[in-house]
């Protein structure tokens, strides 16, 4: 296969990817009306578990001191960002909880600032004041306007945002399938138990919800990952990040074929979210001085992180991953 060949279907993958993300919000919204939500998540993220290990099984092999607790410290940050983001589903339409969560690319410099003393561009600060400027038009594009469900998802995002932080600044020290994998393990786990003691669901006799189940946890979660880990050798970090950087849009595509209202104030809400979006991923880190790295999230597409003194020699997150295990691929 031509090179040019090979990254043409390099990006497919990645638009795969993004739509497969996308298409989760109607998937998940729909399963946890007809199971229940701690339930759904740990049987998503259980199968997550053993499908990570089996496109990468040498990542039992690659903790280091310290993995566990960054790991640990990850994974219940991700674990509450899917809760809410699953709870919040309960209480808003898919497509307005997709580009919400689209919101942690934009909180996420924010945070940053606060947390690692990393100010912001011009550009990415442009990006957010967009992208809230689409918040406040996408809250009146139901007929209910702003719900309880859309704070939920909106709490997401600022977890993932947090999420984010700690595998930029604290994960970069560890192999990253090792701290994937223990990321993965937390959330099965910490679901698992709480299903277990609050609503001892058995497993599902639905068959839509097993197609969520094995979509979400072996697709959007462990086969992403691993097609984000390819295309690290073929593509940029910048290009890669355009590719999924469409996954809100996917999610407002399958949100409207299955019903959901937008409107000319929800259209241009989410439109103004993606260009925030896209400022914020992109152009922001294209800036003269601007020194970022992207590192991937399970929850969605790549976030540029301000560069810090000692990683500037630190291979970002996906590269490490092509690197630890170099025979994954599609």
């Amino acid at each position: 296969m031509t090179p040019q060949a090979r990254r043409l279907w390099v990006t497919a993958a990645l638009i795969g990817v993004a739509a497969v993300w996308g298409g989760t919000f109607v998937l998940v919204k729909d399963a946890v009306e007809r199971y229940p939500l701690w339930g759904f998540l740990g049987l998503r993220f259980s199968i997550a578990v053993v499908a990570f290990v089996v496109l990468f099984p040498r990542s039992f092999t690659r903790f280091s001191r310290g993995t566990a607790k960054v790991g640990i410290l990850a994974g219940l940050l991700l674990t509450a960002g899917y809760v809410f983001q699953t709870w919040g589903l309960q209480g808003t339409t898919a497509s307005k909880a997709a580009f919400i969560t689209g919101m942690f690319v934009v909180i996420t410099p924010l945070m940053q600032a606060v947390v690692l003393r990393h100010p912001p561009r011009r550009m990415t600060l442009l990006g957010v004041v967009l992208a809230v400027g689409g918040l406040w038009l996408l809250s009146g594009a139901s007929a209910n306007g702003w719900t309880h469900g859309d704070t939920r998802v909106l709490l997401c995002a600022v977890a993932y945002a947090a999420h984010m932080i700690v595998l930029g600044s604290l994960g970069t020290r560890h192999d990253v399938t090792a701290l994937t994998l223990t990321q993965l393990g937390v959330v099965a786990v910490v679901c698992v138990s709480i299903s277990l003691a609050v609503e001892q669901p058995g497993l599902p006799t639905d068959g839509s919800v097993w197609f969520a189940l094995v979509l979400t946890g072996v697709l959007a979660s462990a086969v992403a990952f691993a097609v984000q880990t390819y295309a690290q050798r073929y593509i940029s970090p910048t290009k890669t990040a355009l590719v999924l950087v469409t996954e809100p849009a996917f999610g407002g595509l399958f949100g409207w074929l299955a019903g959901d209202y937008f409107g000319i104030g929800g259209l241009a809400g989410s439109a103004l979210i993606l260009g925030g979006m896209i400022l914020a991923e992109l152009v922001g880190t294209g800036e003269p001085g601007a020194t970022v790295v992207h590192e991937p999230a399970l929850e969605g597409l790549p976030v540029p992180l301000e560069e810090s003194v000692d990683r500037r020699t630190t291979p970002d997150i996906l590269t490490r991953a092509a690197q630890a295990d170099p025979d994954v691929g599609p």
